[in-house]
């Protein structure tokens, strides 16, 4: 079992034809993730790397059954393509797009009040069952299934800590990127609670970071839940200035917003075990595991 995405999750790909597009379908072909169908306008009826391509995301869904989608288009084009994909009724969209603009990424928050579908990202690394379903641009050469539930703003420290886990045969069941930008769709909390339910999911890893307030609202969720599984907590960003943007879009932290180390203590006051440092996540697995 894991969240989200799985053995039976059938994909699409919109912007399948293009360069990135056919690398990382590629990549997730040859993982053996169930990708079943591209959408290009324009070129519907043709075929590329031997799926079938579709004008549009509501033919590719009727005509292959598929119930996600990997959205790797241009950033001004992002936006029409979440909505297609969620007015389409799709269970998981994945947008891998860096620099959607902001004022885009509020019509598509009004497209998913009252929808079904759950956004990952975009400026997402995607999300990753390992040996079930990838979809997105993450490695997997490190990923091993297991109990590890990660949840992370950061792909670089995804990676780090996804194949620390993997090291002390402590795999992952789901590895989710919920995205760098100010503004996307799920967050910890959505992750939270789904790693919640998950039967095989064990301990969870959050992977946080100076800007926006996604570790104050986990720190109140986790607060005020019983949640029965042990929580451990990565926060980056302790001597990072304020007033500046840090690597990407959602890392700016403003004079009155809570610092890296105002994080820690809202987690830490919630019950969460903190890492030092990213080589410390393995150990704080290692002790809780003992």
């Amino acid at each position: 079992m894991a969240i989200f995405v799985g053995k039976d999750t059938k994909v699409m790909v919109q912007g399948i034809t293009g360069r990135s597009g056919t690398f990382y379908t590629d990549q997730a072909l040859r993982y053996g993730s169930g990708f079943v169908a591209g959408v290009r306008p324009g070129k519907g009826g043709s075929t590329h790397l031997d799926l079938p391509i579709f004008d549009d995301v509501a033919t590719a869904k009727k005509k292959t059954g598929a119930n996600a989608s990997l959205i790797v288009v241009p950033a001004h084009r992002a936006a029409d393509a979440m909505i297609e994909a969620i007015e389409a009724e799709l269970d998981v969209v994945v947008c891998v797009t860096e620099r959607v603009p902001q004022h885009d990424m509020t019509k598509v928050k009004a497209a998913l009040e009252g929808s079904k579908t759950v956004l990952i990202g975009p400026n997402s690394q995607g999300i990753l069952t390992p040996d079930a379903c990838k979809i997105g641009v993450m490695p997997t050469k490190d990923a091993l299934p297991g109990p590890i539930g990660i949840v992370s703003r950061s792909a670089s420290l995804t990676s780090e800590i996804l194949a620390q886990t993997s090291a002390i045969s402590m795999g992952q069941s789901t590895t989710i990127g919920i995205g760098g930008d100010a503004i996307h769709g799920a967050g910890f909390v959505d992750c939270l609670k789904a790693f919640k339910d998950d039967d095989d999911t064990e301990i969870v890893v959050l992977i946080g970071e100076i800007g926006g307030r996604e570790e104050e609202d986990a720190a109140e969720y986790l607060a005020s839940v019983r949640y029965e599984k042990p929580v451990i907590a990565l926060i980056v960003g302790r001597h990072a200035p304020q007033e500046r943007r840090m690597g990407h879009a959602g890392t700016l932290s403003f004079f009155g917003a809570q610092d890296a180390v105002g994080k820690i203590a809202a987690l830490k006051a919630a019950g969460v075990h903190i890492a030092e440092d990213a080589e410390d996540v393995a150990h704080q697995i290692q002790q809780l595991k003992s």
